[in-house]
């Protein structure tokens, strides 16, 4: 006990001097989560409201596959990546593998079928609410998505909170294509595990306790944001 309380407090000591080791990782963690989820929103979103609003060959298909990566292992999602990033994979010659960038991709790979998915599912539910409105108006497909999008705001706005509650709690895939390298691909889910194994149990515990407050904000946001949404519906 007298170990872990020691680690505690020099826990809190290192957020409460705002630790410059400490900030750079916590800094470079929001930034890649941070662009993951802009990046999987601005696809993702208009995604989701296409598939709601079209029929076309093989849609089923597609809402299938969507559904099924909502669960996909971090793992598996990096070593996608890595093996499009390495040098035999068909973008090597970019050079991205083990840099921030290829982080960002890794990321965006696991939130896009989230937002993506339950986009969907949160238009379909407005389109059959409003088709006939939105009909008597005269208005087409095409005209229809930023309409519902904007309607659908608030819960969407929840949807991406997810999403980046995921990005920014993801280990395995940041790990595989960032190699958590100091300074450079060090994020706060691989640095807990590489300081822990170290025994550097002060600064893998002050890391822990910024994530958890970072997923509780998030959390909590979210929570906010759906009881808004049910009172504007009541």
């Amino acid at each position: 006990m007298p170990l872990a309380d020691n680690a505690f407090s020099t826990a809190l000591t290192l957020i409460v001097t705002l630790d410059p080791a400490l900030l750079n990782i916590v800094s470079l963690s929001l930034q890649v989560s941070l662009s993951a989820v802009l990046i999987a929103a601005m696809i993702g979103l208009p995604l989701g409201a296409a598939l709601a609003l079209w029929a076309f060959p093989g849609r089923g298909a597609v809402v299938v596959v969507l559904n099924a990566f909502m669960g996909l292992p971090p793992v598996v999602a990096g070593l996608m990546v890595y093996l499009m990033l390495s040098r035999a994979g068909p973008l090597g010659s970019l050079g991205l593998l083990f840099t921030p960038t290829a982080m960002v991709i890794a990321q965006v790979v696991l939130v896009l079928p989230i937002v993506a998915a339950l986009t969907r599912q949160h238009i379909e539910a407005l389109l059959a609410e409003y088709r006939e409105q939105l009909t008597s108006f005269g208005m087409g497909r095409a005209r229809m998505m930023p309409t519902l999008l904007w309607d659908a705001r608030v819960a969407l706005t929840t949807v991406v909170l997810a999403g980046f509650g995921r990005a920014s709690a993801e280990v395995g895939a940041v790990l595989i294509v960032g190699g958590n390298i100091d300074g450079v691909t060090r994020v706060m889910t691989t640095a807990i595990a590489l300081e822990t194994s170290r025994g550097n149990l002060a600064l893998a515990l002050g890391l822990g306790l910024v994530l958890l407050l970072l997923v509780a904000c998030v959390n909590g946001a979210a929570h906010l944001l759906g009881e808004r949404a049910r009172r504007q519906m009541g």
